[in-house]
């Protein structure tokens, strides 16, 4: 790879292949524009080189969307301010311990979310739309996660992050379904294209109406039908728009059918669902139940999990939530808990042999000393018998 130095970096220049920090970090994928904004995040961290095979092609930044010869679409002019105006840049606020502490991996999870808000936003404005950008968001989503899978679970837990819904939803769903891939050591060419499914699973939601999205009361029947008919309409985005093959396709268009066959569209039953639709519809429901939406708050990780086991052998495959619970523990990393003497700590690990006993670290103490910056004790339960969990406890409850 060779050089190139941030100072020489102009607004609206596309590279022909992606650029990246430090060799491994993913930049701006290829053939996508740099703005000013990405240009000057770089020189707030100190960053002076980037690494990249490809050649600069440099545009003007007012027409940096058009189309050259070897590039991908962009996002039209009208439709980035439209967007912008929409769903401010997505930013952290109360960031938990764990994000202060993996400021790196924080910085390129918002780098996800934001690159998939691209996606988004051309896929609503029905702008013509090449898969490579998809490939690379995939690609780099699947190396970030093998190094920081603990990190990731916090984020989603714990990351109060504004703006972007759809793109961090999107995000989320794919980090949790890699997991579970890589937990069932699934082939690499699988796993890239369950990725890709699950960055896109619900992008048929982006031409429902907002207005039926969005509705906080109870929905029609016909409002019913017209949202569980976006299976369809995202199917028809992947193969038809984005000329994804059968094993990318398959899994958007079922990752709504149930193990008992009483999903949608095609009703669907155990495994005659395509595998990765059923990893995506663990990963795409967790994520639901512990995001806010306009119609609820988010659930604590405890009580999603809990809903999850509830409905098992009914709307999911039991080998895949066994597979979840080794991750995620019925106590997900984030999880703030009470233990029996009346204890509160966070949990930092989960034991696949031993969900109900995590490691914890202490945030306040049996005599009511509190902690901050991590300087609580950690206490593996597993080997601290006379401790257990009595209950979690919603975070946003916790003074201070």
């Amino acid at each position: 790879m060779k050089k190139i130095l941030v100072k020489d970096l102009k607004e609206g220049t596309v590279f022909t292949e992606p650029v990246y920090i430090d060799g491994d970090n993913l930049f701006v994928p290829a053939k996508i524009a740099i703005r000013e904004k990405d240009i000057s995040r770089l020189k707030s961290r100190g960053i002076k080189e980037l690494e990249t095979d490809g050649e600069p092609v440099e545009t003007h930044p007012k027409h940096r969307t058009e189309e050259s010869p070897n590039a991908n679409p962009k996002v039209p002019e009208s439709t980035e301010k439209t967007d912008q105006a929409r769903t401010p840049k997505a930013s952290a606020t109360n960031s938990p311990p764990t994000i202060q502490e993996n400021a790196e991996t924080y910085h390129n999870y918002l780098e996800l979310i934001e690159h998939m808000d691209v996606v988004c936003t051309i896929i609503a404005s029905r702008t013509a739309l090449g898969a490579s950008f998809i490939n690379d968001i995939a690609s780099h989503l699947l190396r970030i996660v093998r190094e920081q899978r603990n990190s990731f679970i916090g984020f989603i837990l714990g990351a109060e992050i504004k703006g972007h819904d759809m793109a961090k939803s999107l995000v989320n769903t794919a980090i949790l379904s890699t997991m579970i891939a890589l937990e069932m050591k699934m082939p690499h060419h699988k796993i890239l294209q369950l990725i890709i499914a699950a960055l896109l699973h619900d992008v048929g939601m982006l031409r429902m109406p907002k207005e039926i999205v969005e509705k906080k009361g109870g929905l029609s029947e016909a409002e019913l039908q017209r949202i569980q008919s976006h299976p369809v309409h995202t199917y028809k985005i992947v193969s038809k728009e984005l000329s994804y093959p059968a094993e990318v396709s398959h899994i958007v268009l079922h990752h709504h059918e149930r193990w008992d066959g009483e999903g949608y569209p095609r009703r669907l039953s155990g495994t005659a669902i395509d595998l990765g639709a059923r990893i995506v519809s663990v990963a795409d429901a967790f994520e639901a139940m512990v995001s806010k939406k306009p119609y609820r708050n988010s659930m604590i990780g405890y009580q999603a999990m809990k809903n999850i086991l509830s409905n098992n052998l009914r709307h999911f495959d039991p080998d895949v939530i066994k597979v979840f619970i080794r991750i995620m523990g019925i106590y997900p990393i984030g999880s703030i808990i009470l233990l029996n003497n009346g204890a509160l700590g966070k949990v930092v690990e989960v034991q696949a042999t031993a969900p109900l006993r995590p490691t914890i670290r202490l945030i306040v103490d049996e005599k009511g000393t509190a902690f901050k910056n991590d300087e609580g004790d950690l206490i593996n339960l597993l080997g601290e018998k006379s401790l257990f969990i009595s209950r979690a406890v919603d975070p946003k409850t916790i003074a201070g």
